[in-house]
């Protein structure tokens, strides 16, 4: 499954000494994902390439409350993007099966 989305980027608020950033897969795209992919990883994980501007990385999703996939975006990927918290940023995501 190959897909592409634009989501907001935010920090993970949940512990104030982290320095996690994510952008949430839309709510139907996360509904496709969980009902075509049986495989996952720990804590629910799906394996994923992703691709946004120039940066291509491979990395899982999450579920999260509220049923929605969010991407973890690593710092390199920030730095060498310009990404920000509050960003709407552009992702190419291929699903991968294990």
């Amino acid at each position: 499954m190959i897909v592409r989305f634009e989501g907001d980027v935010y920090r993970w608020e949940a512990r104030t000494d982290s320095d996690w950033y994510f952008v949430a897969l839309p709510p139907e795209l996360s509904d496709d994902i969980r009902e075509t992919q049986t495989f996952r990883r720990g804590f629910g994980g799906v394996r994923v390439d992703a691709t946004i501007g120039g940066s291509v990385f491979r990395t899982s999703i999450f579920p999260q409350a509220g049923g929605v996939y969010v991407l973890p975006l690593k710092r390199a990927v920030r730095d060498a993007e310009g990404i920000s918290p509050g960003d709407i940023v552009v992702v190419d995501l291929l699903v991968l099966d294990a």
